[in-house]
């Protein structure tokens, strides 16, 4: 029986997601740690961002929850390598956790790369309710949904992804969601407040603004002069649908 339960435990651990703590904090890394684990992930943790650069050479992670305000390279700057690094680890979504929490502060770590921003002090239940939406929207879906064309590009609402022919581009969180709202409603105007409720906490018109512009990054050819996902002036932004 003894071995059967250790079976158990170890195949659960082997499946169970993989998460990387960057922080320079011992005391809230090992919190985080302990959290964590009791909570069924897989956890490692880094003191800095080049101590979490040679552990993401040797492991693969699930999700990253990584400090800004760090010694030497700052979490901003280890986030922007990460996403700017052009290899399979630039895809690892990213939860940034920093003292600051002005919109601006948390508007920088979006054009950085995060999928999502945490400001200390935190409830530990809220950082497990963050961490469980990153990553089931992360994961692959299992149902068929309705897609949508504009350009080169196909767009499948229901599990959030966007394609190039078979080539995937990779949306952070609020990325995909925001694509996924526009794309419900092709045509149509959707207003800046209906995309902020439909985003997630946090977020407001400036914040819709940012993220609209990165994502243009990724879809437009010349996002300066937008084809597809366009601004209706003085009310929010449309997407058109070929």
């Amino acid at each position: 029986m003894l071995a059967a339960n250790t079976g158990r435990k170890q195949k659960a651990m082997e499946t169970a997601s993989h998460i990387l703590i960057v922080d320079d904090d011992t005391r809230l890394r090992d919190l985080l740690r302990k959290f964590l684990s009791e909570n069924g992930f897989r956890v490692t943790a880094a003191e800095d961002a080049a101590d979490a650069r040679s552990k993401l050479k040797g492991m693969a992670f699930d999700l990253l929850i990584v400090d800004v305000m760090m010694p030497g390279e700052s979490g901003l700057e280890l986030t922007a390598a990460i996403r700017n690094g052009g290899n399979a680890e630039g895809a690892v979504p990213i939860l940034m956790l920093t003292a600051m929490g002005e919109t601006e502060d948390r508007i920088n770590g979006l054009e950085k790369g995060a999928d999502d921003y945490l400001t200390k002090p935190f409830e530990p239940r809220e950082l497990l309710l963050r961490i469980n939406n990153i990553l089931r929207r992360a994961a692959p879906a299992q149902v068929d949904s309705a897609e949508i064309h504009f350009g080169p590009w196909r767009f499948d609402a229901g599990r959030e992804s966007l394609w190039r022919g078979d080539e995937p581009v990779r949306l952070t969180e609020a990325e995909a969601r925001l694509l996924a709202v526009l794309a419900r409603r092709p045509g149509a105007t959707v207003t800046r407040d209906e995309l902020a409720d439909a985003t997630g906490s946090d977020v407001n018109a400036r914040t819709i603004d940012v993220q609209v512009t990165r994502l243009r990054r990724k879809i437009e050819a010349d996002p300066k002069l937008p084809r597809h996902l366009q601004t209706v002036r003085g009310k929010g932004y449309v997407l058109w649908a070929d």
